[in-house]
């Protein structure tokens, strides 16, 4: 049995109200893991700023 399956076979055994708990728990977990994947990918337009300002300091000592 797979971990996705022993998941459903307990969730078939809640009652209604924890059953609503744990789907707050789920979206609060898919919440917190969308803020890491956010926050660990750089702005695009920082990236281009950055690079932009690199450019012109190379060109500096050409």
């Amino acid at each position: 049995m797979t971990i996705r399956e022993t998941a459903i076979a307990k969730l078939q055994q809640l009652s209604e109200p924890l059953l609503q708990e744990v789907t707050d728990f789920i979206d609060f977990v898919i919440h917190k893991h969308q803020v890491k994947i956010a926050d660990s990918q750089p702005d695009e337009s920082l990236v281009e700023k950055w690079s932009q300002w690199f450019e012109a300091v190379d060109s500096l000592f050409l």
